[in-house]
């Protein structure tokens, strides 16, 4: 029954999308066609209680429901046999056929009457699971609003091209992946990425080069196909076609991952491969059991087909697909991506977790922290020289002091700074109310002032920078004004997840940086992780994360990006932030949508909820088959054993659709 259903597509020509076509197309009439052939076989047993076994009315309702009850299984049988295939369908025809030939009309009613109802209702339930990955891809609008010139056009979504102005109204779904260019809003993008809460929104700054490279263009400003515009009007830059959205290729992929096998679905897959045939051989032995024992022909052939029908592992071959496909469903859901059964597996008896430091543990950008203004000097006055000399620089920190140190400022007017130089690799040289200003590291002073820094703010500097700070003094004429510190700050949620991960049982984290150990270590120890490596380079975190998979499976958490390879090398490989990230999507074997820390926990815990469910499946399958078998050769009626053999699949399968329901524990 399920064999087919499960291992029919990989050889389909049409592919996984014409199968599910077909199943969608005829799921409906396959429960009607069953549900009369149980209405045939209820009237065939009311006739032959009255007027016997042997009434040709009750011969003819029993016929009836047999044929019902067969319509679509014969179809399936022969497509199986044309392409040379050897499934649970035709063993289920054989042994009715079986049971015809000896006059036992009701029998075969009824065995097919359950099988083609359990078939019915498996497609309807595993298409709970498969739509709720379908539902993704009705997210996209057919159509959008499109600028030329000064008109609105409205066009087919697919005939969207890069450059185009989509106007996206309130309560609208965005049409494809691109940037904002007028308007702020606020957009729910929980189908993508898993937030809970709509993201603001608002335009960017240089239209010209978000164009030149879309991909760099800030979070606050892109947004992605099948997302809600919750507030305003906004006018987007397409960046990407339909067919390449963030959300089709997450549609495609979690599609394809039905098709990834896990190490428990090779497992059975090799089992069934020598199980159905010693099953074959078990069956034509009893054939001749009347050689042995005294009883006619007929009962043992009849015995033959009972135990053919109790041992069809019809509930071992849905196990664990059912399984994998709704937890990779429940988690598509919840904005994380799981390539396959094997990484969603494998994420449930991890060894150890390697977490990259910078946009993983981090925010991936410095902030000011600390502000040392020196003895008789106010922070105002620190900040405003600071402020108006980073202004004039392009370099990643200077960005952070302009940014937080305007925040701090309010709206204090800041003074007028000119003629900027930039000492490489040691600080700035400018002029502000013309007198010249100095801002850098402590060498650059030793070097510009023979006494060097005032040993008090010296020593400040030392304390900050041993505390995982990069620091810098700033010097106005003959006065020092003081110093700046700025960090990497951690995550606002990484503490919690590493005392959410250790509740659920991972005792060894490590943190790979390529900063300098220093740093390294005061971000692992503000957020609750025990080791910490620095100083690394790419390959360094391939050979650590080698050096881990000796004890067991370990998973890798990165960017997608500048850890590539060591997500590769990894058992399981987790990239964070993967919205709009090519690299990311191909590269990792789960992809965390959304830049949230928070759904680690999540996707281990639904891992181990995961194999627990295909274990129950596998104890509850391999336990009805050995029942089953001893009990039909002992006498067992091949209508109980049918009965049992189909609600073991249907329990199966229930048991595996629990996942869809599964809930993110709590912080």
């Amino acid at each position: 029954m399920s064999a087919h259903t499960h291992t029919s597509h990989q050889d389909d020509p049409h592919g996984e999308h014409g199968h599910d076509k077909h199943a969608h197309g005829t799921g409906n009439l396959e429960l009607w066609f069953s549900l009369l052939s149980g209405a045939l076989l209820l009237a065939g047993w009311i006739v032959s209680r009255s007027m016997g076994e042997d009434a040709l009315i009750a011969r003819g309702l029993y016929a009836a429901a047999c044929l019902a009850g067969a319509w679509f299984t014969v179809r399936e049988a022969i497509e199986n046999l044309r392409n040379r295939r050897l499934q649970i369908d035709t063993l289920m025809l054989v042994a009715a056929a079986g049971a015809i030939a000896l006059g036992h009309w009701g029998e075969a009613g009824l065995l097919l009457f359950l099988f083609s109802l359990g078939h019915a209702l498996e497609n309807y339930a595993m298409g709970r699971a498969r739509r709720a990955i379908e539902a993704l891809a009705q997210l996209r609008p057919e159509t959008a609003l499109v600028r030329r010139g000064q008109e609105l056009v409205e066009t087919q979504v697919e005939s969207l091209q890069v450059g185009d102005i989509v106007v996206v109204k309130p309560d609208e779904r965005i049409a494809a992946d691109g940037f904002v260019v007028i308007g702020d809003t606020s957009i729910d993008q929980s189908a993508i990425t898993g937030e809970s809460v709509p993201v603001d929104k608002r335009p960017v700054a240089d239209i010209v080069a978000a164009r030149a490279n879309p991909d760099t263009v800030g979070a606050e400003h892109r947004v992605f196909a099948g997302t809600l515009n919750r507030a305003h009007v906004v006018e987007i830059e397409v960046s990407r076609r339909a067919d390449q959205s963030t959300l089709s290729r997450v549609v495609e992929m979690v599609k394809s991952a039905e098709n990834q096998k896990s190490p428990t679905q090779l497992f059975t897959d090799r089992f069934q491969r020598y199980f159905v045939p010693a099953v074959l051989v078990l069956a034509f032995l009893l054939l001749f059991a009347w050689v042995v024992i005294d009883e006619p022909f007929s009962a043992s052939f009849y015995r033959a087909m009972a135990v053919l029908v109790a041992a069809s592992p019809c509930a071992l071959a849905i196990s664990t697909p059912s399984a994998v496909l709704s937890g990779v469903a429940r988690a598509a859901r919840a904005g994380v991506l799981i390539k396959g059964g094997a990484p969603l597996e494998r994420l449930g008896v991890l060894h150890a977790l390697a977490f990259d430091k910078t946009g993983t543990l981090t925010e991936g950008q410095p902030r000011v922290t600390d502000v040392l203004a020196a003895e008789n000097i106010n922070e105002e006055t620190l900040l405003g020289v600071a402020v108006a000399v980073e202004r004039l620089s392009d370099h990643p920190l200077a960005a952070a002091v302009v940014r937080d140190g305007s925040e701090r400022l309010g709206g204090t007017a800041l003074p007028v700074a000119i003629n900027l130089q930039s000492l490489t690799g040691k600080g700035l040289r400018a002029e502000v109310d013309g007198q010249v200003v100095h801002i850098g590291k402590r060498a650059l002073f030793t070097e510009i002032d023979t006494a060097g820094l005032p040993p008090d703010l010296d020593a400040r500097m030392l304390s900050l920078e041993s505390e995982g700070r990069t620091t810098f003094a700033v010097k106005h004429g003959d006065r020092y004004l003081g110093a700046i510190g700025l960090m990497d700050t951690p995550r606002a949620a990484a503490t919690s997840v590493i005392v959410q991960l250790r509740a659920l049982g991972i005792r060894q984290m490590i943190m790979l940086s390529g900063d300098n150990q220093q740093v390294a270590d005061a971000v692992a120890k503000s957020v609750g992780i025990d080791r910490a490596l620095g100083n690394l380079m790419p390959e360094d975190k391939v050979t650590t994360i080698r050096e881990l998979q000796a004890a067991g499976d370990v998973a890798m958490i990165g960017d997608g990006v500048n850890d590539a390879p060591a997500l590769a090398m990894a058992s399981v490989g987790i990239a964070m932030g993967a919205a709009g990230s090519d690299v990311a999507l191909e590269t990792a074997d789960v992809a965390l949508m959304g830049d949230d820390l928070s759904k680690l926990p999540f996707v281990i815990g639904l891992s181990r909820q995961t194999r627990r469910i295909i274990r129950q499946n596998l104890w509850a399958s391999l336990g009805m088959v050995v029942i089953l078998i001893p009990a039909t050769i002992f006498g067992l009626k091949m209508g109980v054993a049918v009965l049992f053999h189909e609600g073991s699949t249907l329990l199966v399968v229930a048991n595996a659709l629990r996942l869809l329901a599964y809930r993110e524990p709590q912080a």
